[in-house]
């Protein structure tokens, strides 16, 4: 979008937050960039230049400007909702591949050389994975430096920087505060983490309806690895560096995050996990507009607009959790995924609430004991086979992933049909216009509808409903009377 100029000014002139992480305005005379929402007057247009991410306006020497931040505005939605390379590594970069495992690691889980990324990232976005990341860092550094009280030592290494002088450089440079300058000028202190708890607030573009999202989690949520408490979803979650519990409540206008880390270093990777989860940098208002033009989706659509996909943190867990969930009620889902993590899991601590495990890595369920899967013999071999095939790399569903390869994938095990297929690109692979015209929930809804109901004629019905199949799909879940569409009491 950056390159259609006239359509970008329109949007800065107009303050429009649809646009927020769509591009980015620099503004020749500050040196600074801004998202286009930015309260300021906006500059005049011959002093505008616009970028397609904040990193490319970091390289071309602008810094962030101090009013609206525009290294917090939500993630481009182009991301989730494209499968190619570039939307690929994008992905693997707002999980922290880059930091992790270098450029070479990244190129490796995508499958390309080094210099066929670099190609590509800088060809769209301006910027290559290094420069990608290193502005993922300065956000983390900032955040850290704003809701903590850690030494800055400590900050520069949790948010992956290699020195303290690299952090001291880079968040002078992008910042134009010292981190001192920063953490003064903050209106939001809390006590010192030193258990690594954080409180974040999670932006998203309106609108944002959580009935079905937080209802859905909570509804299918595994006892001891996920809860509702107090108005509020959490969970734990299995990070690179060790585990965390996140706890995350709707307010109006962002989400509000807690997070406890057991390594600080995680911090990145579990605020994108969280995102992810809660489908935070969707754009809405493409959503539902295209869903309007079909006259039987439009109501469903005025009643209740902006609703999001429920996703995950983890796309082995849920795949496994599909798996057994086919064919049975939520609750017997719930009853059968609780006893394996019980089984399973590792144990955590959780000191203010009922969470007990971790979900169970796939090598442990690979060789699960079939007397604690108290389920017919085809489903307890259809989930060990999928356990064996992700522990062992046969199946891939990472953030990363191919979603042809992955459907490909998951097709060639036993036990695994079209609608466990589906599901799992839906809500593990992110895949915004999957669709599972054989779910019960999506029959019913049709029929009332006066939709076709076989999945063939459904099918080509829904063709008008592209790309966002799956954001229809919780259209049509929200007509049934089920705990899925509401926030619990």
């Amino acid at each position: 979008m950056y390159e259609d100029v006239e359509r970008c000014v329109r949007a800065v002139q107009s303050k429009d937050a649809r646009f927020d992480g769509w591009f980015f305005t620099a503004v020749l005379t500050t040196g600074i960039y801004c998202r286009p929402s930015c309260p300021v007057v906006p500059p005049k247009v011959q002093n505008m230049r616009f970028y397609p991410s904040a990193a490319a306006a970091q390289q071309a020497g602008f810094r962030a400007c101090k009013r609206c931040r525009p290294d917090a505005s939500p993630g481009s939605p182009q991301w989730n909702e494209r499968a190619d390379l570039v939307a690929r590594a994008m992905r693997l970069v707002a999980d922290g591949v880059v930091d992790r495992d270098g450029v070479p690691g990244l190129a490796a889980q995508l499958g390309y050389s080094v210099r066929q990324i670099q190609r590509q990232l800088l060809a769209e976005l301006g910027a290559g994975p290094l420069a990608l990341a290193r502005a993922q860092r300065a956000q983390t550094a900032r955040l850290l430096i704003e809701t903590s009280q850690l030494p800055m030592c400590d900050v520069a290494f949790a948010a992956g920087f290699a020195s303290v002088r690299a952090f001291n450089d880079t968040v002078r440079e992008i910042f134009a505060l010292t981190p001192t300058e920063l953490r003064v000028r903050s209106s939001r202190r809390n006590a010192a983490p030193t258990q690594g708890s954080l409180s974040l607030r999670l932006p998203f573009r309106a609108p944002l309806c959580p009935d079905n999202l937080f209802g859905h989690l909570a509804a299918t949520g595994v006892p001891g690895v996920e809860e509702w408490l107090d108005g509020a979803y959490r969970r734990t979650l299995r990070l690179p560096h060790g585990h965390a519990i996140a706890e995350l409540r709707p307010c109006p206008d962002h989400i509000a995050c807690q997070l406890t880390l057991t390594d600080l270093r995680d911090l990145s990777t579990a605020i994108s996990r969280c995102r992810r989860l809660l489908d935070l940098d969707a754009d809405p208002i493409a959503v539902d507009e295209q869903l309007r033009t079909d006259p039987d989706l439009a109501p469903l659509v005025d009643k209740n607009p902006g609703r999001r996909v429920p996703r995950t943190v983890d796309g082995a867990e849920f795949a496994i959790r599909a798996v057994l969930g086919q064919q049975v009620s939520t609750q017997a889902a719930r009853t059968h995924t609780a006893r394996l993590v019980t089984a399973y899991g590792d144990p955590i601590d959780d000191p203010i609430g009922g969470l007990t495990h971790l979900f169970p890595e796939p090598a442990a369920l690979a060789d699960a004991d079939p007397a604690t899967l108290a389920m017919p013999q085809t489903r307890r071999n259809s989930v060990t086979g999928l356990a064996a095939a992700l522990a062992d790399g046969r199946v891939e569903l990472g953030t990363g992933s191919d979603w042809d390869e992955a459907r490909a994938e998951l097709t060639a095990l036993p036990g695994i049909g079209p609608w466990t297929v589906e599901t799992i690109a839906m809500r593990a692979l992110g895949d915004p216009d999957a669709f599972i015209p054989t779910d019960l929930g999506v029959k019913l809804a049709a029929g009332e509808l006066g939709l076709p109901t076989t999945p063939a004629a459904l099918t080509a019905r829904a063709a008008g409903w592209r790309p966002w199949r799956a954001y229809a799909v919780q259209y049509l879940w929200a007509t049934g009377d089920h705990p899925i569409n509401r926030l619990p009491a």
